[in-house]
């Protein structure tokens, strides 16, 4: 007998018999074993024969592979209940991964997010599907790092008008709304909650703004979908310098827009890149990098309390929600940042030489350090520092002129020349 005919996944709703097709009521019939949380089990337990065990597997998750081994080695049949479709952030996809494809057939059952669909009349092909029904990380902030439970979560809706995702009990509606308006979601996105579907008292909520989700209690178990008004369209990368906030009365402490174009050129960001920005100063060059990488996250990093505070006021204004940045002196806070697939260096705070060595061990394979630099001395030590340590490396002189202008016409004004240095690791 194959192993899928011994173990089922059967997907279950909170109608349960009678929501279940012939062929799923007949595997349960016949289970030797019937495996699933408490509330599952309780929606079947009547329809069972006496002789069945029932096994609980609510705190002890990791242990359902091995019953199920354990039983289907015996030569007995196994039922295994998930919520909806398992295999719609549900378990299927960690058991097959876990006892290998063939080893459960899966019967899979309407998703509780297509009855929120249907509720509401959502057309849902063009929906990003999403979940944080996770463990309880506490509320979001801006920063946030990509370990947060909502973090996925936040992702999906900057980059999508139309989210569905399932919830927790910690991680609720709620928590959801005051997210969206700590993001600055406040005045362009709805969210329609399905509370209890299928139950005699299940209660639909739509099109709730931010404001008003965050202040109410919603019965559980519930669904929620996100709908973002479209923004002003924006450019991936190439903002004017004075669209930042920058450092007054100092303005002008900002990679200017030619340079941080090339430099962004020079790190070659894949989508899902982790990136280091040293000396972050404003942030434009991180928060563009964050731009052109909507999939991976940039740790920044600004020993200047003023540059640092605009760095985060630029975050906001931009809504940059994969983005965090750390005030202090680097290498301070490195250790415990993920190595990187790309690293700027703005500015090293008299750590050039050392920065460069601790750089370039942390680097992930075909990685990549761009180095911006306008005196011969820091360019110098650079170039040393990567030959010493028998990195490939080049270098661009950068020197651009933009027109001012002069009476009725127009002049060219020369920006200083920037050095920016490349260096990479083998793939």
């Amino acid at each position: 007998m194959k192993p899928a005919e011994h173990c089922s996944l059967i997907g279950i709703l909170d109608d349960g018999w009678a929501g279940l097709s012939g062929t799923a009521r007949q595997r349960l019939a016949t289970a030797d074993l019937v495996i699933g949380a408490g509330r599952t089990l309780e929606l079947v337990r009547q329809h069972l024969p006496a002789s069945t065990t029932l096994r609980d597997m609510d705190g002890v998750l990791g242990q359902v592979p091995g019953w199920i081994v354990s039983a289907t080695e015996a030569g007995q049949r196994v039922a295994v209940l998930a919520t909806g479709d398992p295999l719609c952030h549900g378990i299927a996809s960690w058991l097959s991964g876990t006892l290998g494809p063939e080893a459960c057939e899966i019967l899979s059952n309407v998703s509780t997010l297509q009855l929120a669909f249907a509720r509401f009349k959502w057309p849902w092909q063009d929906v990003k599907i999403a979940s944080c029904h996770s463990t309880d990380a506490g509320d979001w902030f801006l920063g946030a790092t990509p370990e947060h439970g909502l973090y996925k979560l936040m992702r999906a809706i900057a980059l999508h008008p139309r989210v569905a995702t399932f919830t927790g009990p910690e991680n609720n509606p709620a928590r959801l709304a005051r997210a969206l308006l700590t993001a600055g979601y406040a005045d362009e996105v709805k969210l329609s909650v399905a509370c209890r579907l299928l139950l005699p008292d299940e209660q639909l909520f739509p099109e709730l703004s931010p404001a008003e989700a965050a202040q109410m209690v919603y019965p559980e178990p519930n669904v929620v979908l996100i709908e973002r008004r479209p923004e002003a369209r924006q450019p991936a990368f190439g903002f004017d310098d004075l669209e930042y906030l920058q450092r007054t009365p100092e303005k002008g402490l900002i990679t200017k827009q030619e340079a941080r174009a090339l430099s962004l050129a020079k790190l070659r960001l894949a989508p899902d890149a982790a990136v280091w920005d040293i000396g972050a100063g404003s942030g434009s060059v991180g928060l563009e990098a964050a731009r052109l990488a909507p999939l991976g996250h940039v740790w920044a990093i600004e020993k200047n309390q003023g540059d640092a505070a605009n760095a985060r006021a630029n975050a906001a204004r931009f809504r940059v929600g994969n983005y965090t940045l750390s005030e202090g002196k680097a290498p301070a806070y490195l250790d415990a940042w993920p190595d990187p697939d790309a690293v700027f260096i703005g500015g090293s705070g008299g750590e050039l030489a050392a920065l460069i060595r601790l750089i370039l061990g942390r680097l992930k394979p075909g990685g990549r350090l761009v180095m911006n630099f306008v005196t011969l001395e820091n360019l110098a030590t650079a170039t040393h520092q990567l030959t010493a340590t028998g990195a490939a490396w080049d270098v661009v002189q950068l020197q651009a002129s933009r027109s001012q202008p002069i009476l009725d016409m127009h002049r060219m004004a020369a920006q200083n020349p920037v050095w920016i240095v490349t260096a990479w690791t083998k793939a």
